[in-house]
């Protein structure tokens, strides 16, 4: 069991390495929950399994901004999420598995790829309004 709390771990962290802000810490921990939550029976993550569920969140929860706001707090890549995970574990945090390395983070998904070009952006069809006002036609490509 850590001997830190888990909204004092990420401060503690942050003091080591001050690349990533306190909130991604926190963030990173929350898509480890979520990725172990959708198991069906209790076993080791690894690094790609990680990064997709770090991806998963930040796409939920900030849309297209998912890679604005994860730049803002210093992870650039999936690169980044294993010098994470592994400040994590030197803290105590996190245990590692005995084949565990930062390495396992590298190059999982490209950033740029997943977060801008391949975003799944919905398109809706919209409203026009036509000679009269109270006329409307839906147009659909």
């Amino acid at each position: 069991m850590s001997t830190f709390d888990h909204f004092e771990a990420p401060a503690a962290v942050q003091l080591k390495d001050v690349r990533f802000h306190r909130d991604a810490y926190d963030f990173v921990l929350d898509a480890l929950h979520g990725v172990i939550s959708g198991l069906s029976e209790r076993r080791h993550i690894s690094g790609q399994e990680l990064a997709e569920g770090v991806r998963g969140l930040a796409m939920e929860r900030f849309g297209p901004m998912a890679r604005t706001v994860l730049g803002h707090w210093g992870i650039h890549s999936t690169g980044d999420l294993g010098e994470m995970v592994f400040d994590l574990v030197e803290m105590g945090i996190l245990v590692k598995h005995t084949g565990d390395r930062p390495e396992d983070f590298v190059d999982v998904f490209d950033f740029e790829e997943v977060f801008d070009h391949d975003y799944p952006w919905t398109v809706y069809p919209w409203r026009v309004a036509t000679v009269c006002p109270w006329t409307v036609v839906t147009t659909a490509d």
